[in-house]
């Protein structure tokens, strides 16, 4: 198998013969005498591309063959033209480039060592055996984008067993007649791997850490190369245009003006949360004032329509402070509904629990809670009236007949 990607990560078509194809879950996996069809590994995704028009969707190696999986089936024996992704494929090189430049630098910097790498399709993550705060990493981002703009020559070695020994590299395990591929990167990185990547560092163009969190016990960084950086940058700024403009400012003040707004919002929000609790105060003592009474229990049934359910249970809870308080409450939206039961402390002659998960079944619904008070939804709002109609009466016999006693 002659692995083009590894003689020029740059060539974009070429023609092969078809070696073999095995049919695996209705899809056919093509093996070619040579190809540009970089497999699944080392971190970096496959290439996707066609072969003879047919989508590859992926590339795998096994057993030194690469297999290309396609939907249709070609012909077994005969030439194909092939052509691969190269916007996707130059993506991944520039992130794979850029992995290496901030995992040196951080070696560098801070003696501490990349443990794990994925290349996402947004994004790129790292692990790194210890923790690092945040200054830490921008300096070693600045380092890295430094090393960009040198303009460095990446080059890929074959070294001899004497000359692996040689190299300041962990110890490798090298099986008999084995390669060793080695990607080298001027004085600052050199390291075994079998990615493709860019022939000198410029072409990374921009390395910007986007994430940095704590993982296991190290740090896990995430971080935008190349173009993808680049149209971060771009999205970044439009936002940032857009909401100047909307803010009546410029990108300067757009922060002060922001951090003024919120703060006129968080003071608005307090204002609105103390409105709505000398209004709850107002209703709950005209709605006990107004309350029908089963013997001498005040039993409140209500449906609110598009109802805010937290503001309810607000209410509920205040309703029920008082002695000998039942609440049924239902809330009803576009596509449910919400049933809310609750009793003063001083009221045990039914569970609100039980209540409700009898009741409940009515709007096909689910809930649960306790003795005191319990809450659940359900699919079917148009039988929220016979649901509390049910919880009503179901209420009222056991007050009548706990008065009989």
């Amino acid at each position: 198998m002659e692995k083009l990607y590894y003689e020029n990560p740059y060539q974009t078509e070429f023609t092969a013969e078809v070696i073999n194809v095995l049919e695996k879950e209705k899809e056919y996996h093509i093996e070619l005498d040579k190809t540009c069809f970089y497999p699944e590994s080392g971190g970096q995704p496959c290439d996707t591309g066609l072969i003879n028009g047919a989508a590859v969707t992926y590339v795998y190696e096994k057993d030194k063959k690469v297999y290309h999986v396609v939907a249709v089936k070609p012909l077994k024996i005969h030439k194909v033209k092939c052509s691969i992704d190269f916007d996707k494929r130059y993506d991944y090189m520039q992130q794979h480039l850029g992995q290496h430049i901030l995992s040196a630098c951080i070696a560098d910097l801070f003696n501490a060592y990349t443990i794990g790498f994925h290349l996402g399709i947004d994004s790129t993550t790292i692990d790194i055996d210890k923790v690092i705060i945040g200054d830490e990493i921008k300096t070693a981002e600045t380092q890295a984008n430094k090393i960009v703009l040198d303009n460095i020559n990446v080059e890929v070695l074959y070294p001899s067993n004497s000359e692996l020994k040689k190299l300041t590299l962990k110890k490798i395990p090298v099986k008999a007649g084995e390669k060793i591929r080695i990607v080298k990167i001027g004085d600052i990185d050199i390291n075994p791997c079998c990615g493709i990547h860019p022939s000198t560092t410029i072409e990374v163009q921009l390395i910007k850490v986007i994430k940095i969190e704590k993982y296991k016990n190290g740090t896990r960084i995430e971080f935008l190369c190349g173009s993808r950086a680049v149209s971060d940058y771009v999205s970044k700024y439009e936002a940032i245009d857009k909401m100047s403009k909307l803010l009546s400012c410029n990108s300067a003040t757009l922060l002060s003006e922001v951090d003024r707004l919120s703060g006129e919002l968080n003071k608005a929000l307090t204002e609105k949360r103390t409105l709505k609790a000398a209004v709850a105060e107002y209703e709950v003592q005209n709605m006990l004032t107004s309350a029908p009474k089963i013997e001498d229990v005040r039993v409140l049934k209500f449906i609110y329509d598009n109802g805010d359910l937290k503001y309810t249970n607000t209410l509920a809870t205040k309703l029920v402070s008082q002695p000998k308080v039942i609440v049924l409450f239902g809330v009803k939206s576009v596509d449910k509904a919400n049933l809310l039961f609750m009793c003063s402390k001083d009221l045990n002659m039914i569970s609100m629990n039980a209540l409700l998960k009898d009741a409940i079944t009515l709007i096909d619904g689910k809930g649960g809670g306790s003795d005191l008070s319990a809450q659940g939804g359900g699919k079917n709002n148009n039988n929220l009236d016979s649901s509390l109609d049910y919880a009503y009466n179901k209420v009222k016999d056991h007050i009548i007949a706990s008065t009989k006693v």
